[in-house]
Order: C-alpha cells, then structure tokens, then sequence
C-alpha cells in the first residue's frame, strides 16, 4: 500500500508540474517593440472572439504622462516612457504590476525638449532583456536600469556622444538587444547611422553606415543560414554583420524630402522579400538571396505627392503581409490592399477611419485574425484578405488626448502591447489594462 501511495504522489506531483509548466509556456509576454520577435505577431489563445459592448471597462488605471511610446510587458511588469512639463521638464521611466498597475518604482531624470517636433513625450518602447530595462528618451537620454529595482546601471547621452544631426521628430527607434550588444538607429558622426554599445556597460562596440537616422525601428532577420541586422536608415536599406557592423547588403534609399520613414520593414519569410513604405517615398519590395547575402530591389513606386498616392504611401502604421499580399494605411488612413509581386492596388477601404492627414492604426496578427489598435483609442477584431476588410467587432477602450495640427479630433500614436490574454495601452494621461480572454 505505501508502494501505491508512493507511485500515486509521484504521479499527482508530476502532473501538477506539467500543468505548471503548461500554463507557464501558454504565458506570453511582450518585452519588447511590436511583441517578442518584433513582427507584430500575437500567438495567444483562449481569446474573446468579438465584442458584447461598445465599451470595455479597464482592469486597472494607473497615472502617467505624455508620450507616443508604447508599453512592454515582462515579468509580472509593465514598463512605459513618459514626458510632463511642471516646473521643470523631464522624462520618466515607469514601471507598474502587471495584475494591478500599482507603481514598482519610477525614475525621473531632467529632459529639456530643444527644437523638437511634436514635443508630446518620448517616442521609443523600452527594452526588457535578461533583467535590464533600456530606455531611450526623444533627446537622446539613454539608459540601462535594472529591471526589478530601476537601479541605473550605465547610460549614455547619445545626442552629445555621437553628435547626432537634427532628426525634427527627435529620436524614436525602439532598442534592439541580444546577448552582447544593443543596436540602436541614431544618425551620428562620423559614420554612426546605427552604433551597437555592450549591453552590460554601454561601451560603443562598433558603428555604422554614414548618413541621417531615421524613425524606424532595427530586428533581426535570418539569411542564408546567418543572422543579420534589418535596418532602414535616413539613406540606406542594409543588414549588418551583429558583431562587427560591417554591411552585408546595402542598398541607398533615395528620399524625396526630409527623414520621414517611421514604420518598420515587413519581413515575409516565405518569400525573402522585405517591404518598406513611407509616407513621401512610396513602397519598396527587396528580394533576399536565399544562398547569399546578397539583395536586389523589386519594385518601387512613388506617387506625385503623399495626397496622390501609387502603391502604400504610410507614415507611422506597419503593414503586414499575408499571402503574397501586402495590407496597410496610406497616407490620409485609407486601408489598401496590395499585390506584393507588383505593388498593384487590390483594393482600398476607407472604413476603418475617417479620411485624415497622418492617420493611424497599429495592426497585430493572431491565427487568421487581425486585432487593430486605431488612433481614436478603438480595438476592432477583424479579418483582412484579397476580398476585402471584414469588421468582425469593436469596442472602445481609452480616451484619444493628443491634440494634433490639421485635425478635427484627438488621436492616439502609441502601439499597445498584448500579453497574457490582455491589452495595455496609454493616452497622455493614463495607462491601462483590459482584460481580453474569453
């Protein structure tokens, strides 16, 4: 009998684990710009699959200030940027309980804006890697933080370390870091575009690529068999070596007017193809060499104007790919359909949002589903697809506070980060959580 008894808790005490670990891995946070592997995916299940009201109340709301930086989510925290103007300027750093938004700690440093467009708040999404928190603020203000404690580790001043040239918008592209090195896009001199610092002490390791920043944030991507460094600059399409920045591919990217390019390349790793869109340049379509690092453009396509547009012609959404399909905002928020051979509209739908210069919305994927976060604080479930755009649901969810020359209504720029069967997202007051499980 005690044989049996013994053999029993064995069993109860391994499955107990299992079912530990299981719940564990069905987790899944969001440390980082755009969710785990910077692409926008969301692989969550057990979700609401649409809406029973027109509004969803927030699980918790915690005060922050102004910003167009979006939350990360790692550990059990939420880590967000932000900017007031009281007696003195300054940026902070926040970081809450993910399960009651209740502050862990905040650490406040002085941050004059000098010459910035668009002062709201800092632009990019906080790091979270193997314990440290890296926050980069619109002037430049870096820092690596513990990530438990917001003790300061290193930090650098960018703008003055690397006599970074006037980018109007200030600098926004998010911290790419990996086991050595954080990557960062910040347009220096000489020939700092883009610098890797040790990401234990904040010693430059190398630089690269000459010319102007840009707004759009650097990932990685994976060539025949090697793995490289996606970036888009002021002035070129590249990959660089992580180690030791050396460009295995460059291509120039020739703008029409200022650095404008604020959303990501779009990897479609079924085809090697990358796709760029901005908002006075027009869409690009790169074809990867599967057996080399080498690359070649596809097409291009520029319309006279960003009002008369050709192809995609986006400032701040992201497009995605499926399918051989490319799916984006334009310039004045018109939803467009597009062949990715050709660059050919397949359709265009205005629905989404009404028709306004720089308008906006942040596209995430789940199986065949996509969630869309858009500038009036609205989260619509829907269904994109060579027919057509299909509006599942939608609800609302936070308030637009951000007042914006040449616009009627308040909008909202700041992607929300999805984890564990949740939704966080601020406006210029607040951040919250809703609860999106079914």
């Amino acid at each position: 009998m005690k044989n049996i008894a013994y053999q029993f808790f064995v069993k109860l005490l391994l499955s107990l684990n299992i079912l530990i670990l299981t719940s564990e891995l069905s987790a899944s946070d969001w440390p980082q710009w755009r969710g785990p592997d910077r692409d926008g995916s969301w692989n969550e299940t057990g979700l609401i699959s649409e809406f029973d009201s027109p509004t969803l109340k927030a699980q918790w709301s915690t005060p922050v200030g102004a910003g167009y930086s979006g939350p990360t989510v790692s550990d059990g925290r939420v880590y967000l940027t932000s900017r007031i103007e009281e007696s003195d300027e300054v940026e902070q750093i926040h970081c809450v309980d993910e399960k009651t938004g209740k502050e862990i700690w905040k650490y406040v440093y002085p941050c004059v804006y000098i010459e910035l467009g668009y002062p709201l708040g800092p632009r990019a999404a906080v790091t979270i890697s193997e314990g440290k928190a890296y926050a980069l603020g619109a002037m430049g203000h870096f820092h690596c933080l513990d990530a438990a404690t917001g003790d300061v580790i290193w930090k650098r001043d960018l703008a003055v370390d690397y006599k970074v040239g006037k980018l109007i918008w200030g600098i926004a592209a998010s911290p790419l870091v990996d086991k050595q090195n954080v990557y960062l896009i910040v347009g220096g001199e000489p020939d700092a575009a883009v610098v890797a610092l040790n990401k234990d002490n904040g010693k430059e390791v190398w630089r690269s690529l000459d010319g102007m920043g840009s707004y759009s944030s650097p990932r990685f991507i994976e060539q025949a068999g090697k793995r490289l460094l996606l970036v888009w600059s002021g002035d070129w399409f590249a990959t660089l070596e992580p180690n030791t920045g050396k460009p295995a591919w460059k291509l120039p990217f020739e703008r029409a007017k200022m650095v404008i390019n604020a959303s990501d390349p779009v990897v479609d790793n079924e085809t090697n193809r990358i796709f760029f869109s901005s908002f006075y340049d027009g869409s690009y379509l790169i074809q990867l060499d599967s057996k080399s690092t080498d690359a070649e453009m596809v097409w291009s396509r520029r319309g006279r104007s960003e009002i008369h547009t050709d192809a995609l012609q986006g400032i701040i959404t992201t497009a995605f790919i499926r399918e051989n399909h490319v799916y984006g905002l334009d310039s004045y928020g018109e939803l467009r359909c597009l062949d990715m051979d050709t660059g050919d509209r397949v359709w265009s739908d205005q629905s989404l949002l009404n028709k306004g210069r720089w308008a906006t919305a942040f596209f995430v994927q789940n199986g065949d589903k996509t969630w869309i976060f858009t500038e009036l604080g609205e989260l619509v479930i829907a269904r994109l697809s060579p027919d057509g755009f299909e509006r599942i649901s939608a609800t609302q969810i936070i308030e637009p506070t951000t007042h914006l020359p040449r616009r009627n209504t308040k909008i909202l720029w700041s992607h929300p980060a999805y984890a564990n069967k949740h939704i966080f997202a601020r406006n210029d007051r607040e951040l919250i959580s809703v609860n999106l499980s079914n």
